[in-house]
């Protein structure tokens, strides 16, 4: 018996250039779309990993502290202040500075977040700062990140084999004597991490009993959150004590809200959506005016507009289908260049596949309806 073949199929690949068409408008919509979510979650997630890898239950920053690169300062003594609580364990100040340093390589400034710590007990769940703590007690001695965005090429091979390699950071000579693993930012071309003596050291301007922030670490089994809030009560109101995870959305909000580029991201993603339904309406919209006296003829043999609507929606999907594929293909190949070229994070994952392939229905089905108005008011008569 032979197979029938789709009556949407056989509309949709007659012409064979208007489907290509169609096919690289949904593909160029959906390359869009995967672009923008790609650089705004690597946005969140390349300006957070440096808190997720710190070691604490709960961290204390300033009211006005907003983002990492740019932190307020309280006093070192509310951290000694919240040793008195029931349930908390030790407690680590930590300083913070965003300056520009000179690249070992190009010679060239760019830009660099400094982390300061007391390295007798490590702060971070960084296998390259835990081994080199010893290191880091000597004077002027920092570790650097291999994630670090731009020319580094011969720091890296050289801190590998075991060398050390100088540079300079605020008119002080620098070095470097080990490597650890987070990744560049939106914030930040890269991360050094050094003793607190060290930062002190490199920025003058800072008193050592003001910190940035405080990692406070609780006992097995106790309540981050209840003590958190009985710190929040009793404590002055230059503190303010947060999660680790909320130590997170902190930085996370403030890209969404206090700068344009989490805006821009999610205008690029509607923007994508909105070129993709007006692509796949002219396309579906012509397809209807070239068959118009085909679709009559059908009315007039007895075929009600909903098969009629249901052979146009069949068109959308088939159109969404083979639109997604290659517009899968080419933000995968982008997501890889792009990852190369800035060391952000930015994975193709399963969730976002499954949003962009959703959004890309949802966009056919809406171009598809626009369409059938025309099919919806044709007159057999008045086209015989």
């Amino acid at each position: 018996m032979k197979r029938r073949v789709p009556l949407a199929w056989l509309q949709v690949s007659r012409e064979r250039s208007r489907l290509l068409v169609a096919m690289a408008g949904i593909a160029f919509a959906d390359m869009l779309m995967f672009m923008q979510l790609g650089f705004q979650t690597a946005l969140y997630d390349s300006n957070t990993r440096m808190h997720r890898s710190l070691r604490a239950d709960l961290v204390m920053v300033s009211p006005l502290a907003r983002t990492m690169v740019s932190m307020s300062d309280f006093p070192r003594r509310r951290l000694y202040q919240a040793l008195g609580f029931d349930g908390v364990a030790a407690v680590d100040p930590v300083y913070m500075e965003s300056r520009p340093w000179r690249n070992p390589d190009t010679r060239k400034e760019e830009g660099i977040l400094v982390l300061g710590f007391n390295p007798e007990r490590s702060i971070f769940n960084l296998d390259g700062v835990n081994q080199n703590l010893q290191q880091l007690k000597l004077p002027d001695a920092v570790l650097f990140d291999q994630g670090s965005r731009g020319d580094y090429a011969t720091t890296l091979a050289k801190l590998v084999e075991g060398q050390v390699v100088q540079t300079e950071l605020n008119q002080r000579r620098l070095k470097l004597v080990g490597l650890f693993q987070v990744g560049a930012s939106f914030a930040a071309d890269g991360n050094v991490i050094t003793s607190d003596q060290t930062f002190l050291r490199l920025f003058p301007d800072r008193q050592q009993s003001e910190v940035s922030a405080g990692l406070i670490r609780l006992k097995p089994g106790v309540d981050p959150l209840q003590v958190a809030q009985a710190m929040q009560t009793h404590l002055p109101n230059d503190v303010r004590i947060l999660t680790l995870d909320q130590f997170a959305e902190l930085e996370e909000n403030y890209w969404k809200n206090n700068t344009p580029i989490g805006f821009i991201f999610s205008l690029g993603t509607a923007i994508g959506f909105v070129v993709g339904t007006v692509i796949v309406y002219q396309i579906l919209s012509n397809d209807v005016a070239d068959h118009l006296a085909e679709y009559a003829t059908l009315k007039a043999m007895g075929y009600r507009d909903f098969y009629l609507l249901g052979i146009v929606f069949q068109e959308a999907l088939i159109l969404a289908v083979l639109g997604f594929i290659p517009g899968y293909g080419i933000a995968a190949i982008l997501y890889s260049l792009t990852r190369g070229a800035t060391n952000l994070p930015l994975f193709m994952t399963l969730g976002r596949i499954t949003l962009v392939f959703m959004l890309t229905l949802i966009m056919c089905l809406i171009s598809g309806a626009i369409a059938t108005r025309k099919l919806r008011s044709a007159d057999p008569a008045d086209i015989f």
